[in-house]
């Protein structure tokens, strides 16, 4: 019979085998999640190095998968900056909307708490920011970008309607009186990202910027 040759460091066992393919580093994604790994190391890319230093080869290195890997969710870089735009403007969307629907239903709390969160957002990713707008007002932007744009700033523009119907503030375009407010919150929010006031001031900057606005906008008979 036979005899079986004892495994040696030149011919490894089929038990040593296994052991070696059990102790392989598994990939930092699996399968079916590829492109919300790549658009996390896109926005942390983003957020501590700026969008001058995001490239689909980069990413496929520092998520660990071949340069081409990428491509398949992500003709090239700019569908890559869109899919990030999108992303954040989905994400400002849903932060506005939880900000209102906790602010109760009447009308000057849901301002305070919808500034607050934009402003918030805002200062925590302001590149991120940054990039979404230069993607909105690209030439051809693509649908699913320009839908989720809408759909954050229609949070916005809904609260604005709201107040118009209670009387609280003056009749006329929506857009126009939340392009005001929008420039309120967006002020505050450069402030802050630019340093030129503490961080621990958001909440009374916000506080007062809304008091202004509605000191302004306010209806003659509200």
């Amino acid at each position: 019979m036979p005899v079986r040759a004892a495994p040696t460091a030149e011919h490894p066992g089929e038990s040593e085998g296994k052991n070696a393919r059990a102790t392989t580093p598994e990939r930092p994604y699996h399968h079916g999640n590829l492109r919300t790994a790549l658009l996390e190391q896109a926005e942390r890319t983003l957020r501590e190095r700026g969008a001058q230093e995001l490239s689909l080869r980069e990413l496929a290195r520092e998520v660990g998968v071949s340069h081409g890997a990428p491509r398949r969710h992500f003709a090239d870089r700019q569908a890559l900056l869109d899919a990030l735009a999108q992303a954040g403007f989905e994400r400002l969307g849903e932060q506005l909307s939880t900000a209102a629907e906790g602010a109760g239903e009447d009308f000057e709390p849901r301002l305070r708490a919808i500034a607050s969160a934009y402003v918030r957002f805002a200062t925590r990713d302001a590149a991120l920011l940054e990039l979404m707008f230069a993607g909105k007002h690209r030439e051809q932007v693509p649908g699913a970008l320009h839908e989720a744009a809408e759909h954050a700033f229609g949070v916005m523009l809904a609260l604005i309607e709201q107040g118009q119907r209670e009387g609280a503030l003056q009749d006329g375009e929506p857009e126009r009186v939340g392009l005001v407010l929008f420039a309120t919150i967006q002020g505050i929010a450069s402030l802050l990202t630019s340093g030129l006031v503490r961080e621990d001031q958001l909440d009374e900057l916000v506080a007062d910027g809304v008091a202004y606005f509605l000191r302004a906008s306010r209806s003659p008979t509200g």
